[in-house]
């Protein structure tokens, strides 16, 4: 099916949409306990582009989104609000949206399924980090005082990028595992 000429949504995308936005809820209440406590919240984010495509996986990490902005607790540590979504690390959760729109590009422009799904997670989580971190500098430096860019790096990526590749890899094992039971 070409995504660019099918523009309806049916009841069974709705379903998908609402499943993986709930996923992605579940996933970011998780904390896996460490130095740094970490979610699974982007694990949540690459299984949902991986199963459900770039469009699908748009419209639900969309939802998820406007969910906690508009004060549901559906992000790390059961918070919400636009006071969360626009704080020190809004950024970040905004940055969810860009790699499920590289995984749509990849999908109109034809690329290898397996090739379009690694270079968009990959491409996307650097992209959400840049995004997050460069967010992170302005709110913190306006808020508090002035940081560094690499000190953010080192305090909001650092510690993140290997736990965040294992989740990616996991990720795309299951979704090669699960893909022909989502359609």
């Amino acid at each position: 099916m070409n995504p660019i000429k099918s523009k309806r949504i049916y009841a069974r995308d709705l379903t998908y949409i609402a499943f993986f936005t709930t996923l992605i809820i579940i996933s970011a209440w998780i904390k896996i306990p460490f130095v740094i406590p970490y979610t699974l919240q982007s694990f949540g984010i690459f299984i949902t582009i991986g199963l459900l495509g770039g469009r699908r996986a748009t419209i639900s990490i969309l939802l998820y989104i406007l969910l906690g902005a508009i004060g549901l607790p559906v992000f790390s540590g059961f918070a919400g609000g636009l006071g969360y979504l626009f704080g020190n690390t809004g950024g970040y959760i905004i940055g969810f949206l860009a790699p499920p729109l590289l995984k749509w590009l990849t999908e109109c422009i034809r690329i290898t399924k397996d090739r379009a799904l690694v270079f968009s997670l990959l491409f996307g989580l650097f992209l959400c980090y840049c995004f997050g971190t460069l967010w992170y500098l302005f709110m913190y430096t306006k808020n508090i005082n002035s940081e560094t860019l690499f000190s953010v790096l080192g305090i909001c990526v650092a510690p993140f990028v290997i736990p965040d590749l294992i989740k990616l890899i996991f990720a795309v094992i299951l979704t090669k595992k699960m893909k022909k039971h989502i359609k």
